[in-house]
């Protein structure tokens, strides 16, 4: 994947404008899938995003979180919580299976199929330039804004 052309996508946001991965062409996207608004996990991952989007921002990065969610339960989610980043609704996980972010799961000894907690960051060229699966929540947006600047230091 790394490397590879970020597959294009078209999904709805809060107000159901429709908004596509390639509106962001010349910047940075961290696009990251979680599974639920209003989890515990999901909703502190949303808020660190939050917390952080200026310092991304410096670094011409936008931030993208994209669940099963309806944007109606986006808007009530950003709202509820003050969300200062862009949620889109994937509602038939098509989006989640062409990043990997749709696999099977265990929990509990039960097996089902859903949400793989996954970071992208995509290139201002719309590459991908690293993957994060299977993400923990505590810490992480912090790894994925010190491994923007890596990449872009590096380059």
């Amino acid at each position: 994947m790394i490397d590879k052309k970020a597959p294009n996508f078209c999904l709805y946001d809060k107000d159901e404008r429709k908004v596509c991965l390639d509106d962001f062409k010349g910047k940075w996207v961290v696009l990251y899938f979680y599974p639920k608004d209003n989890t515990p996990g999901c909703t502190r991952e949303a808020l660190d995003f939050s917390e952080y989007k200026e310092e991304f921002e410096k670094e011409s990065a936008v931030i993208i979180g994209i669940s099963k969610d309806s944007p109606e339960k986006h808007k009530k989610f950003i709202e509820k919580h003050n969300l200062k980043i862009l949620l889109l609704s994937d509602e038939n996980h098509e989006v989640h299976e062409l990043y990997g972010a749709w696999g099977k799961k265990k929990n509990y000894g039960r097996e089902y199929f859903g949400t793989i907690r996954t970071t992208i960051l995509i290139d201002p060229d719309g590459n991908i330039k690293y993957v994060w699966n299977n993400v923990k929540v505590n810490g992480h947006v912090k790894k994925v804004l010190d491994k923007l600047k890596e990449i872009k230091n590096a380059s």
